[in-house]
């Protein structure tokens, strides 16, 4: 059995469209408390609840939450929070079930829901399939009122806060784009409570205006900031702030891949990186191998899906892993993509080394890389696609041992995925154009 509504990261698509609606929210909650109530271990009868700050969030909560209560569950709301306080508050407040409604890094119009198991890790693959097998055939009636938390944040800004000394950032400015999402609030309580002066982006959420042209989608408005303040560093999050992407003092952006390697690499001259390893996924670039070996580590590589990491992580005993897209998971404090903890972990870097950001990030070295994402407006099986398969080998041969081409669908979003990595740029950008071309033959794309 294959998931018919769960993708990468949980259901996901546009507000009221066929699949993230009321009704559908509905059955969904009453799958995932027929879910809960067979395992044996699951902790208690209360489901948290949290969101961010799409409009649509607040009806799809009580929707989700008539399911769950009408399978014996106490709901409880923790209200607008980013996605790993409700990891948190899963793990140590003795829920069956976390729940998270948010679309992550996608436009306002577009919502979803995840779900975390009572140890506040994302669900399996077999364990959605297990929610979409318990799918009731239609919605059932209303929504029995649900507490919301008193000061659902206090646990985790307290954890966070407690990476670095007191008073560490003193003397710090700091750019912060927090999206106009569910971190709007949180990670500039922790950075002033640590004494950081603040520049700050995206932090006006209105309903409609998440992760439109800031955020870390969209990071240019913080290293615009950085360069005109002088900030030792800009952190930006995507809208349910499990992910960061930062940039040095000279307003440079830095992505996951690069996050990873400083860490990794400064674990490693301490003989503090757990088991010598990082948990990467495919879609991360061939240099982080590269360094990470040659400092003495290892590098594992898992499919896309910073779930899909976790649990390589919990297979190996590894403590540090994440996605190039940013969402960074540092296990000993929390169990899934956490973009302000990644933040505060570089600035430890930082503080540690006495070394700006700039320089810390030379310990990669990128192989060239190209990277693309067509829109499309059907997801042919790419086993289909014989004229994009083809090309796919003709360059997989060209380029040997020397590069790799990946080739995937979003599992979030309706796009194809393309990359190739190479020896040169030029290689590597002719053979992009060769894959682009070879898609748009065979595949309807949608021109931006």
């Amino acid at each position: 059995m294959s998931r018919k509504y769960f993708g990468t990261d949980g259901v996901r698509g546009p507000y009221g469209g066929t699949l993230i609606n009321e009704d559908f929210a509905w059955r969904l909650g009453a799958a995932a408390g027929r879910f809960a109530k067979e395992r044996k271990s699951a902790a208690g009868t209360r489901i948290f609840i949290g969101r961010d700050t799409r409009a649509s969030g607040v009806a799809l909560e009580k929707a989700l939450a008539g399911g769950l209560q009408s399978e014996g569950f106490t709901v409880v709301s923790l209200g607008i929070v980013p996605t790993p306080v409700v990891s948190l508050m899963t793990r140590e407040g003795g829920a069956a079930l976390g729940v998270v409604i948010t679309a992550s890094h996608n436009p306002a119009r577009d919502n979803g829901v995840k779900f975390f198991d009572f140890n506040g890790i994302k669900l399996t693959d077999a364990e959605e399939e297990r929610i979409e097998a318990y799918l009731p055939p239609a919605a059932g009636n209303g929504t029995v009122g649900y507490p919301l938390m008193e000061a659902p944040l206090a646990r985790y800004l307290e954890r966070t806060t407690s990476i670095l000394p007191p008073h560490g950032l003193s003397g710090w400015k700091v750019v912060l784009d927090t999206a106009n999402g569910a971190a709007s609030v949180s990670s500039g309580r922790v950075l002033e409570a640590l004494g950081a002066s603040l520049v700050l982006v995206g932090t006006h959420p209105d309903g409609k205006n998440i992760n439109e042209g800031v955020g870390s989608q969209h990071p240019e408005k913080m290293a615009e900031k950085v360069r005109a303040t002088g900030a030792r560093i800009g952190v930006a999050h995507d809208g349910d702030a499990d992910r960061c992407v930062l940039c040095d003092e000279t307003g440079e952006i830095l992505d996951g891949d690069e996050i990873l390697t400083v860490l990794a690499l400064h674990a490693l001259r301490r003989d503090k990186l757990v088991r010598r390893t990082l948990v990467v996924t495919v879609q991360s670039n061939l240099g982080v191998d590269a360094a990470i070996s040659a400092a003495g580590g290892r590098v594992l590589r898992t499919q896309v899906g910073d779930r899909y990491v976790m649990d390589r992580m919990l297979a190996e005993g590894a403590t540090l892993g994440g996605e190039s897209s940013g969402h960074i998971i540092c296990a000993e404090i929390s169990s899934t993509g956490d973009g302000l903890v990644a933040a505060l972990k570089i600035i430890q870097v930082m503080i540690e080394t006495g070394r700006p950001l700039s320089e810390l990030r030379r310990g990669l070295t990128r192989y060239p890389q190209s990277t693309n994402a067509l829109r499309v407006c059907e997801k042919k099986p790419l086993d289909s696609l014989h004229r994009l398969n083809a090309e796919i080998k003709a360059v997989e041969e060209e380029l040997g041992s020397a590069g790799r081409v990946l080739v995937r669908y979003s599992g979030t979003e309706p796009k194809l995925r393309l990359l190739v990595e190479g020896p040169n740029d030029a290689i590597v950008q002719s053979s992009m154009e060769r894959l682009v071309a070879a898609a748009h033959a065979e595949l309807d794309i949608v021109r931006s």
